[in-house]
């Protein structure tokens, strides 16, 4: 079932953001009147799921999900259709059309895709507000249980200034997607502020590690449930909290796990909450350094009961809305503008974590949530997008570079030679989407 429901999040979406993007193609190449053969849902290779022709196009949907397309007459495309292209042009044919005008139709898919990402942001804003932690709420700082993290200086109980100079005003997601973007951070220890330079290679070392979350919230240790095997096992009870272990207050899960692991093989005094009330407990701490118990976790309200953190909460009106959400957006986009930049430079090692399909399945939740998968979606167009304005033949900015040559200079590129860059073009993008897609594979072979 669960695998049901990412499936099921993962098509729809993928088929929101190709329907989309190929509209924001047919529409503006049927306003200047040229002939579209061909929309299509997914690849039709050899042949189709279903079709049917309304007018002088054929719509239907292919058998291969990597992707859509819309077949333009007189365009070099994947299709290659080289028998168009030798007759004479005809005036419904996108060569026939003045630069300005093809120009319109190939930017016409990213500008859908950047259109729709500030819609469902803007909706989300509205439909869900805000929820986060003020930033000074995290008076202890914050708990470090990635090593690579603590490799490159930033450690448990460090308040989080500002990365790269821009201040840190909430704690919340982002601000993990920031620090791995990022070049220094500024932490606040012992009430000191110092920057601290993450080294070049910080992808790649995170990646290597066992990619807990960078920076987490410091809570308490919660009993979830315990183990038939452990020795605690007529001691501790779900929901108790460990307030103490020989006569040391512990605040926080990291404490309660530091001290376990100073004090493997011996039995402790502690104290655990239960039931809203302080009860004194004997526990044994195995040669491991635990208590044989799965974690458990504490709701927000409970977190706000207790006086570990006060949790914000924000409702926009409609029009308040839109700048927020396209706020949102513009920052999305710069920071996939950064993860891009840091892909293409070897030294950061990010290359390695590039992902095909199965990274995008696996981002789905295995519960249905509007919100996550709005999310999602959101982040995917903003993707897609970008991705199809860099400038290689066969993708949207391909075109766009060649389109904006001539209306520059004046000079159209040949049929021959457009022929020959789309070549290019489609060995180039075979070439990422096979190691894109072998990156899952090596990943899911050696569990990296």
């Amino acid at each position: 079932m669960e695998i049901a429901i990412k499936l099921s999040q993962f098509l729809l979406s993928l088929s929101l953001l190709i329907i989309l993007h190929e509209l924001g193609h047919f529409i503006p190449a049927k306003l200047f009147k040229t002939r579209v053969e061909k929309f299509y849902l997914f690849f039709d290779v050899k042949y189709s799921l279903l079709k049917k022709k309304i007018g002088e196009t054929e719509y239907g949907i292919g058998w291969l999900p990597l992707g859509g397309y819309v077949k333009i007459s007189g365009m070099i495309d994947e299709s290659m259709d080289k028998e168009q292209m030798a007759l004479p042009p005809q005036p419904w044919e996108f060569r026939s059309k003045p630069a300005w005008q093809r120009l319109i139709i190939m930017l016409g898919g990213v500008t859908v895709n950047f259109i729709l990402a500030f819609i469902i942001y803007i909706g989300m804003t509205y439909a869900y507000g805000d929820f986060y932690i003020k930033n000074s709420e995290l008076k202890d700082g914050v708990w470090v249980a990635n090593p690579t993290v603590e490799k490159a200086g930033i450690l448990t109980g460090d308040k989080i200034v500002a990365v790269d100079g821009d201040k840190i005003e909430r704690f919340e997601p982002s601000i993990n997607e920031k620090i791995l973007m990022g070049h220094t951070v500024t932490v606040n220890r012992n009430g000191q502020n110092q920057d601290i330079k993450l080294p070049v290679n910080f992808i790649d070392n995170f990646m290597k590690s066992d990619k807990k979350s960078l920076l987490m919230l410091r809570t308490p240790f919660v009993v979830g449930s315990v183990s038939d095997s452990s020795a605690n096992k007529t001691v501790l009870l779900p929901k108790d909290i460990v307030t103490s272990l020989d006569g040391k207050q512990m605040k926080y899960l990291d404490e309660v796990m530091a001290y376990l692991d100073a004090n493997k093989n011996k039995t402790v005094s502690a104290t655990v909450l239960r039931d809203e009330k302080q009860t004194p407990v004997t526990l044994k701490i195995s040669e491991k350094g635990k208590l044989g118990v799965a974690l458990g976790a504490l709701k927000e309200e409970n977190l706000e009961k207790m006086g570990y953190y006060k949790f914000s909460r924000e409702q926009y009106g409609f029009f308040e809305s839109f700048p927020i959400g396209i706020d949102r957006g513009i920052n999305q986009i710069s920071g996939y503008g950064k993860q891009l930049k840091a892909i293409f430079n070897p030294k950061t090692g990010a290359y390695k974590g590039v992902g095909g399909f199965k990274a995008i399945f696996d981002i789905f939740p295995k519960t249905w949530s509007w919100e996550v998968f709005w999310s999602i979606t959101a982040l995917l167009s903003i993707m897609l997008g970008v991705m199809n304005l860099l400038p290689i033949p066969a993708l949207d900015g391909g075109h766009v570079m060649f389109l904006l040559y001539e209306i520059v200079s004046g000079k159209k590129p040949s049929d021959k030679f457009m022929e020959h860059a789309q070549m290019v073009g489609f060995v180039l993008l075979i070439a990422l989407l096979l190691f894109a897609n072998g990156n899952d594979i090596y990943k899911a072979v050696v569990g990296k």
